[in-house]
């Protein structure tokens, strides 16, 4: 594989780095940069500004509003976006649900869901884990019962990310109790103001909400908002599971968190020398920095292969192993390299901003706290193990 980039990707990026230079706005850029939790309205400003110069969607085909860009130049606005302290675009929405539109939706749900993913309008979360179904999601046992151009859904969703500013949900529920599990599983757009839905909080290790109980009480979805088939759920859900472990990897945030720790390491003194000259914590960091480089031409090697290679059913969850491998192995160096500083935990840490350092200590804690669930969610490591040996060797 040949690393050098292309003329055409080195302008691209160079317009991307122009873009960022100019519109990215200062407040966000020092939010960003500094660790602090990020803002639900920083992240739809953002969207909004992305989606009026163009840059809404780079990787979505230009009939649906993207860039149409190639796989290593959304490599590249991601990278730079992350370096230059942009806030994370939603994946829910632009990655997960978005794609699974253009391939599975109607007509009449692409024209009005689509343009409300990009400008921002819309803010899409997930339900698909359930108490018992997480890992095995073919077990949920939400229901959806047909009464006349109405499904009746009723069940429990949990560790939903950011249902309390979710507009809408996208939802697998149970259409068929009588058929095999994978088989009578449906996907359904249900709108989160619709009469039935509560929202309860759990507070995780950092001390933040993050993550929720979604209860659905005979909620009323339209059969019009049904994605495919009835009881063909499943082969969607597949289809999104795979977006979203490739961007769990998170390889432009993480180059960006190496910068940082490189940083803090230089700055704090330990024993009257700085913790980056200690030989261990040099040898750790080097062997992260080298993990994270072979992350980064792995990710290079199957964006540049053929869709239908060996390799392409496999790389979301090699990339998902590893991305968050490497993510949580930066997040303990960087609590380290704090030291006894880091005892000073932060469970809001967007309120110790402003008594943090240049490059930024504040919330390390909680991020460390918060990276622990990188090994579980969108299907843990262990299972992508498995997939990874029965694809590659039939166990």
């Amino acid at each position: 594989m040949d690393l050098n980039l292309s003329p055409d990707d080195v302008a691209f990026r160079d317009r991307v780095r122009a873009f960022l230079a100019t519109e990215l706005p200062a407040d966000i850029r020092e939010r960003t940069l500094s660790g602090t939790r990020f803002e639900a309205g920083d992240v739809r400003r953002w969207q909004r500004i992305l989606h009026d110069h163009g840059w809404g969607a780079v990787h979505w085909p230009a009939e649906f509003g993207g860039l149409q860009s190639t796989p290593i130049q959304q490599y590249l606005f991601e990278l730079e976006c992350a370096l230059a302290g942009a806030p994370i675009q939603l994946a829910f929405g632009l990655r997960m649900l978005g794609p699974v539109l253009m391939r599975y939706g109607s007509p009449v749900q692409q024209q009005r869901f689509l343009p409300r993913i990009l400008s921002g309008e819309d803010w899409w979360c997930q339900g698909y884990s359930e108490p018992g179904a997480g890992s095995d999601l073919a077990s949920l046992k939400t229901t959806a019962v047909q009464n006349g151009d109405h499904y009746v859904v009723n069940g429990q969703k949990c560790w939903n990310t950011l249902g309390q500013f979710a507009d809408w949900i996208f939802c697998l529920v149970r259409t068929d109790g009588t058929a095999k599990p994978q088989r009578g599983i449906s996907l359904l757009l249900i709108d989160m103001k619709t009469p039935g839905i509560t929202v309860r909080p759990t507070v995780l290790l950092d001390g933040t909400p993050e993550v929720n109980e979604i209860w659905l009480q005979d909620v009323r979805v339209p059969v019009e908002n049904r994605i495919g088939e009835e009881n063909q759920g499943w082969t969607y859900a597949k289809f999104l599971l795979g977006h979203e472990r490739a961007n769990i990897a998170g390889i432009g945030a993480s180059k960006r968190e190496l910068l940082r720790l490189k940083r803090l390491a230089a700055r704090q003194r330990r024993g009257g020398q700085p913790v980056i000259d200690d030989p261990d914590f040099r040898r750790r960091l080097a062997r992260v920095e080298i993990d994270l480089l072979a992350l980064e031409y792995t990710n290079l090697r199957m964006l540049s292969a053929p869709a239908n290679s060996p390799s392409a059913g496999i790389a979301a969850s090699i990339l998902k192993i590893r991305g968050s491998e490497i993510r949580q192995a930066l997040s303990e160096l960087l609590v380290e390299a704090l030291g006894t500083a880091a005892l000073r935990f932060a469970a809001h840490p967007v309120a110790d901003a402003a008594d943090a350092e240049d490059d930024g200590s504040a919330g390390l804690t909680a991020a460390y706290l918060n990276l622990r669930k990188l090994s579980i969610f969108g299907g843990s490591n262990e299972i992508q193990k498995n997939i990874i040996s029965q694809t590659l060797i039939g166990l």
